[in-house]
């Protein structure tokens, strides 16, 4: 799981900070950088290729490997392919480079919808701690290769050079694909009463039906049903949910955009970036991982939820007064600390509390669904980030985070007032 959470994460930078770093390096605009992030829209929208991912079987390839590990290894391959393209195109041609860093983002949700599923799908509700913490042990190793690792190469070497061996890289995911097993999906555990419901005779009698008919149950049950399924289960209150999972990360996604830039124009050096954002960041991403994972099991997941919301909002701030501070390197650790430590906290409790969500008979749907709706909204706004750096300046940006970031905190804390209200006596 740790190296399949490797081969999820490489491609994530590599179409959104890296990039920008690589871009504003290059001397393109800030607001020419800022759209870039429209890319990573990508991510955010395949809840709407997800039941293809969850049913629909590649030609020769899923008959060998599996559903879930042929869709890997197909996934894997277009990552590969695209960011050696980005490497031979470079920022001279920036449409060309936009539809390259398309595939890459393209096949990159691709593969995610397809480990979303292996992850859940791979062991009983119990291992689901320990099969989430090593995937985001893994995944934030890759960051630290596509953040810290592509800027030494690029300050060493250059851009292209270090595009290409992050696509030799994605050699890690594949020999994984290759390696493991296939998941068993545990029929026992997948409640499919609304999709027999809604496709009922179709369902029953598949022998005696035409093409057509036998594409309409494929798509009720393929597509519909997971939607439906939660939509029943959860009632009107399944509206909260997907407002609250919309919002969450709305602050911390807007802003993270405009965070290479932000660190090239105060004066820190791309080395000074790679030390201190990557490196360092990455050990404080997982001191806030684990903190997490204990303060889960002692108090529940709403409580971490709150706690995460409210320290991503704070330290917007400590971006915004960054800003206006000399470029001094103990500066730049105190703030990325900060910031790690509760991105780190709070993806960790955001990714428990989505996986309880999902029903087993629609895994990759499902979860699609509620990881697109956590990236659409922040992707949508960070695509106007460069014009609100460029008009108005960093520390007015950085103070626009953090309020946008109110929202989350006012949802836990409702989630949070209904648990109470729910439990009995």
């Amino acid at each position: 799981m740790a190296f399949l959470g490797f081969s999820a994460g490489l491609p994530f930078l590599l179409v959104f900070s890296t990039l920008t770093a690589w871009l504003r390096d290059e001397g393109v605009s800030k607001s020419a950088i800022g759209f870039f992030a429209w890319v990573g829209i990508t991510y955010s929208i395949k809840v709407f290729w997800a039941p293809v991912v969850d049913r629909l079987p590649i030609p020769k390839v899923t008959t060998r490997l599996g559903q879930r590990r042929g869709w890997m290894l197909t996934a894997q391959l277009g990552i590969a392919g695209g960011l050696l393209a980005m490497s031979l195109v470079g920022a001279g041609d920036l449409v060309l480079l936009s539809l390259c860093a398309l595939l890459v983002a393209f096949s990159s949700a691709t593969q995610d919808i397809a480990i979303d599923a292996y992850r859940i799908e791979a062991v009983i509700d119990e291992y689901q701690g320990a099969m989430s913490a090593s995937y985001i042990f893994g995944y934030r190793i890759a960051l630290l290769v596509a953040g810290a690792g592509a800027l030494y190469l690029a300050e060493y070497f250059d851009w292209q050079s270090a595009y290409v061996a992050m696509a030799m890289l994605v050699g890690v995911g594949v020999v994984t694909v290759l390696l493991v097993a296939e998941p068993e999906r545990d029929k026992s555990r997948a409640d499919t009463s609304t999709e027999q419901r809604v496709v009922g005779l179709l369902i029953r009698e598949q022998a005696n039906l035409s093409r057509l008919q036998r594409i309409e149950a494929w798509f009720i049950g393929a597509v519909a049903a997971p939607f439906l399924e939660f939509f029943e289960r959860n009632g009107r209150f399944a509206l909260v949910i997907l407002l609250f999972i919309a919002v969450f990360r709305l602050s911390d996604i807007a802003m993270g955009i405009m965070a290479n830039p932000f660190y090239l124009d105060m004066g820190y050096s791309k080395i000074e970036i790679a030390n201190i954002a990557k490196i360092f960041g990455f050990f404080m991403t997982i001191a806030g991982s684990a903190i997490c994972g204990v303060l889960v099991v002692k108090w529940g997941i709403f409580k971490p939820l709150l706690i995460g919301a409210v320290a991503v909002a704070i330290t917007n701030l400590f971006f915004a007064g960054l800003s206006t501070m000399e470029p001094k390197v103990e500066y730049l650790a105190v703030v990325i600390s900060a910031d790690n430590i509760s991105g780190g906290f709070a993806a960790t409790a955001f990714v428990a509390y989505l996986s309880s969500l999902t029903n087993r008979a629609y895994t990759a749907t499902q979860y699609a669904l509620f990881s697109s709706l956590m990236t659409l909204p922040g992707k949508f706004i960070s695509g106007f980030s460069g014009l609100i750096v460029d008009g108005y300046g960093y520390f007015e940006f950085f103070t626009f985070a953090a309020v946008i970031g109110l929202p989350a905190i006012f949802l836990v804390l409702f989630l949070m007032s209904r648990q109470s209200s729910s439990e009995p006596g």
